[in-house]
């Protein structure tokens, strides 16, 4: 729920008091004695209502209605006035205002108005976000590929995660897409207008942390590899989330990093902040059946950056692709299919060019054994009934490819 309200009142101890009130309902006010300060504030993408009074030096409160309406139509404005003057009110409903309050008015009374505005800012930039959704397409559907379960998990966690605006900590294996997911948490969430910043943690000094919330601009920033992060600067971000940024934090690792925390080599406060929300990235060997997908993806990438005419991809290619563990993850296979589609020679596509049919099959169930281990954490019982196999049958595959399950525990 947004929360921010933009008070303008000339009279310092009446903007204090009810500044006051707002904060102790845990509203964020940002406090402007005057139009020329409260313009500054306005904009199509502001997270928040304004309330102002209408009698200031200057301009007055409907002149910054006016101003209000033409950059946004939809952003409730709610007026304050010492007059008790009915054709006043009149004049600030009938010209737009969002509602009218007499002054002094009752904290409960503001309160209830406020909040009433503020359920009405929320729903018109929710409909605008899902509205530039529909217009753009759906980030996660349109870079997040696979037609696996885990695929289609990773998408709707990320859907949801976007949502929110709590801090979010995306994990997985090295070269499996942290920032990519990051992205596409900011492209889907209500902020997707504003800046998404990229940074890797192991360079940041106190100093350029702040630089990189400078440039992310109220969007998100993302924290790569944040377990690198120094402790000074892991202090700093600490600092910086507990007095609100009106910036989200992403924070993509590889690393076990509640590890770290639980062994002091990681601010265990900061850790906690972070993992509000988390996205776990599966691997490639948890989710085998999306490599043939992926790899044509990256082939048809490449081809087009380099005018190249898309190769054939036979099923050998697939039987070779799917018999390989892919400890680079997508990265790995970004690579791979890059060469392919210029025809460079690669090894782990290059050898035994002509398998037979039994060779591709025997490659493709070793690939189905191992993903079903992995997704099991090694519980052969597991993996059997999950491939809808009698254990001793599934036992003798494992022995006739030479694997071990115990190889495949977490």
């Amino acid at each position: 729920m947004i929360a921010r309200v933009l008070l303008v009142d000339d009279d310092a101890a009446v903007r204090e008091a009810l500044g006051q009130t707002l904060e102790l309902a845990d509203l964020k006010p940002t406090l402007v004695g005057s139009f020329i300060e409260a313009k500054d504030h306005i904009a199509t993408d502001f997270e928040g209502v304004i309330v102002s009074d209408i009698r200031m030096p200057g301009k007055d409160g409907f002149a910054l209605l006016e101003h209000s309406q033409r950059v946004d139509p939809d952003l409730p404005v709610i007026l304050l006035t010492g007059e008790g003057d009915i054709p006043m009110a009149v004049k600030g409903i009938s010209s737009g205002a969002f509602g009218f309050l007499e002054k002094p008015c009752a904290p409960k009374d503001l309160l209830a108005v406020v909040e009433k505005a503020l359920r009405t800012r929320a729903m018109v930039l929710e409909n605008r976000t899902l509205k530039l959704q529909l217009e753009r397409g759906d980030a996660a559907a349109r870079l997040l590929f696979g037609h696996s379960q885990l695929a289609g998990d990773l998408r709707e966690r990320v859907r949801s995660v976007a949502r929110a605006s709590a801090e979010v900590l995306v994990t997985g294996e090295p070269g499996t897409g942290t920032a990519k997911v990051a992205e596409v948490i900011h492209q889907l969430s209500g902020a997707a207008m504003r800046p998404f910043h990229k940074v890797a943690a192991a360079a940041l000094t106190p100093e350029a942390l702040a630089d990189a919330f400078a440039h992310a601009e109220g969007g998100t920033l993302f924290l790569d590899e944040v377990a690198a992060l120094a402790p000074a600067t892991q202090l700093a971000l600490l600092e910086r989330l507990e007095s609100g940024t009106g910036t989200r934090i992403i924070a993509g690792t590889y690393t076990d990093i509640a590890t770290l925390a639980l062994e002091g080599k990681f601010n265990p406060d900061l850790f906690y902040k972070l993992d509000v929300m988390r996205v776990h990235i599966p691997s490639l060997r948890e989710r085998a059946e999306d490599i043939p997908i992926l790899f044509r993806h990256y082939v048809s990438i490449a081809c087009d950056q380099a005018a190249l005419p898309m190769p054939d991809i036979g099923p050998e290619v697939v039987a070779r692709l799917l018999a390989q563990d892919w400890p680079g993850n997508a990265r790995s296979l970004m690579n791979t299919a890059m060469r392919f589609a210029m025809g460079v020679s690669e090894p782990g596509l290059a050898e035994d060019v002509d398998p037979g049919l039994a060779e591709q099959l025997a490659r493709f169930e070793r690939s189905l054994l191992v993903a079903a281990l992995d997704r099991n954490q090694g519980n052969a019982t597991g993996a059997a009934r999950v491939l809808k196999l009698p254990r001793k049958t599934f036992y003798d595959k494992l022995a006739r490819h030479g694997i071990r399950a115990e190889d495949h525990r977490g």
